[in-house]
């Protein structure tokens, strides 16, 4: 976590372009080989950054209170991971979304954001699996996949949404709220097991 916090430290402060990997594996503490070791490239190195936000965010639905419904779970999360103070500190969102605006002029950025978020739909729907088993009668893996995509969606749009202007972290325009009127949007979509 050390390198993707130094890539992302490097990344805002003097520019993507201007940083490159011998700048990140030194602000590290490591040598330029052992960075290769970890990343192919600089832009990949913080992906454990985008990876543990979506951490977060899986594991507040799998420990969201017993008995709540998938929607009532998925709330319970957003709550909880995407409202500073909670889940994240309002200095690691405000390193978040300098990170999202990097990806406008980076489609290297963008890929690795895009991947971190396609792997952690991936990671929902095992959740909701465990969770929630096959839910209703003729609910599969199918359903529960897409479900995940929609999940992993309403969040990545809220945030993506949040970090392309300069709205603060807390208020009507935080992305927890942006996420909850998108899943408020989402009324009556079949989530599966509840």
């Amino acid at each position: 976590m050390e390198i993707a916090q130094a890539a992302a430290s490097l990344f805002v402060r003097q520019g993507l372009r201007a940083t490159r990997a011998e700048d990140i594996a030194r602000a590290a503490g490591i040598a330029p080989r052992t960075f290769y070791r970890y990343f192919a490239t600089k832009e990949e190195a913080v992906a454990p950054l985008y990876a543990e936000g979506a951490q977060r965010w899986r594991e507040a639905v799998r420990t969201a209170p017993a008995g709540m419904t998938v929607p009532q779970a998925l709330e319970h999360a957003v709550r909880y991971t995407l409202t500073p103070g909670a889940g994240v500190t309002a200095a690691s969102w405000q390193l978040g979304r300098a990170l999202l605006q990097l990806t406008d002029s980076s489609p290297a950025l963008a890929r690795v954001w895009a991947e971190v978020c396609l792997e952690s739909e991936d990671r929902l729907a095992e959740v909701l699996r465990e969770r929630w088993g096959n839910g209703e009668e003729g609910t599969g893996d199918g359903e529960l996949r897409f479900a995940a995509a929609v999940a992993g969606a309403v969040v990545r749009v809220a945030v993506e949404s949040w970090a392309a202007d300069e709205s603060p972290a807390s208020g009507s325009e935080e992305p927890a709220a942006g996420a909850l009127r998108n899943l408020a949007a989402l009324e009556g979509f079949a989530w599966g097991g509840g």
